[in-house]
């Protein structure tokens, strides 16, 4: 019986990064419901249009492949279009937990070496504006 629930296996397109897979759902259903919080949703349409414009701002600060950019906000949307925007941007996104003491966030920062960062007041807070000082700070 738990064998046979468990019987879920689909084919993946494992060739396609995930933001290629989101922008070919966003091709298929751009009407659709992609994102809910609390009193705010987001189509995919909506989504793909906020991360596209994200992405264009990372790639004009330099972020090319392979780069790091971190990520340090309190849950929202912007969480959500901030990593589909650096994986736009050919980058690698470093998430940061603002909950984190920020001793740690410090390490984390400075062993990972972000070309940018995405902070909104949470973030900055959490991170410290002195340890912001020499980085490119986005908040998206």
């Amino acid at each position: 019986l738990l064998e046979t629930w468990n019987a879920t296996e689909t084919a993946y397109p494992d060739a396609l990064c995930l933001h290629q897979l989101f922008e070919q759902q966003v091709e298929q259903t751009p009407d659709a419901l992609a994102l809910v919080y609390e009193d705010q949703t987001l189509s995919y349409a909506e989504l793909n249009t906020r991360a596209n414009r994200l992405a264009h701002q990372l790639i004009e600060l330099g972020v090319a492949p392979d780069q790091r950019v971190a990520i340090c906000m309190s849950r929202s949307p912007a969480i959500v279009v901030g990593i589909l925007a650096i994986l736009k941007a050919g980058g690698a996104y470093v998430p940061l937990d603002p909950a984190y003491p920020g001793e740690r966030l410090v390490h984390i920062l400075h062993d990972a070496a972000p070309t940018v960062v995405l902070a909104d007041k949470t973030g900055r807070s959490a991170l410290g504006e002195e340890t912001l000082t020499r980085l490119t700070v986005l908040d998206p």
